[in-house]
């Protein structure tokens, strides 16, 4: 099981529990604000912002929160003083990990994301050092129940997809980032629903990690991460086989 889909199947579990006690519509916020700071607060003319409103609205997020986030990332409220940056490194057995931060304070952020890494066997790295190993590619999940595979190629195909997949009882739609709002867009004109969409960084090779004790450091560190309130997300190029994924539960 590819690291990247292995942790998105996590978090979304997680999602339910992180939206109930805030922390995940925390994230979200900050992500409108730095959306409408940089691209204006009409998300028709503002691609990102779009998206955000999107991931908000999938986890339930209020539309107060929604157009409150707005108004602060184009000045209107105060707290929209932050800077986005990205962390890399390595998790124990040579496994690349990326962060995407989004922060009002690096100087406290940085020192915090490089214990996480210490306290899991890892080693935060320089700018660059991984990013070579990921690309960002546009996901669509679409409920396996409402639609068929054919069904859905012949929907997406032409507005920009690269290709679907069955992911456990979800079909994703794959395709470049630049294309994502397209290929919404048809899926809904053809009366599907959207469960999610969104920009991931996906590893081009993935490392594979058969020892459990080394499976178990890597899911501790992406875990981690994930908790910290400026990680925005996270991606790693891990590759759990089925035999130690069992062992670990």
């Amino acid at each position: 099981m590819a690291g990247h889909s292995h942790w998105a199947n996590i978090s979304r579990k997680k999602s339910v529990i992180d939206a109930k006690r805030g922390k995940l519509w925390s994230k979200l916020a900050k992500a409108i604000i730095v959306a409408a700071k940089h691209g204006g607060p009409d998300p028709d003319a503002n691609l990102r912002l779009r998206y955000a409103i999107d991931a908000a609205k999938a986890v339930s997020m209020p539309k107060d929160n929604i157009q409150r986030a707005i108004r602060t990332g184009t000045g209107e409220l105060k707290g929209g003083n932050l800077e986005e940056s990205i962390y890399e490194g390595y998790a124990v057995g040579g496994v690349a990990v990326m962060c995407e931060i989004l922060t009002d304070n690096k100087n406290r952020t940085a020192p915090e994301i490089r214990k996480i890494f210490e306290g899991c066997d890892g080693k935060l790295g320089s700018t660059g050092c991984v990013a070579y190993l990921f690309q960002r590619v546009g996901v669509i999940r679409v409920p396996q129940a409402s639609c068929g595979e054919d069904q859905l190629m012949e929907l997406t195909l032409e507005a920009g997809a690269n290709d679907v997949k069955l992911v456990g009882d979800r079909w994703e739609v794959t395709c470049e980032p630049q294309a994502m709002a397209a290929v919404v867009e048809a899926v809904q004109k053809g009366g599907l629903q959207v469960e999610s969409n969104e920009i991931l960084r996906v590893p081009t090779n993935t490392v594979d990690v058969d020892d459990v004790d080394v499976a178990r450091k890597v899911l501790e560190l992406v875990e981690r991460l994930d908790d910290h309130d400026d990680v925005q997300s996270v991606a790693a190029n891990f590759n759990i086989p089925d035999e130690a994924l069992a062992q670990l539960g």
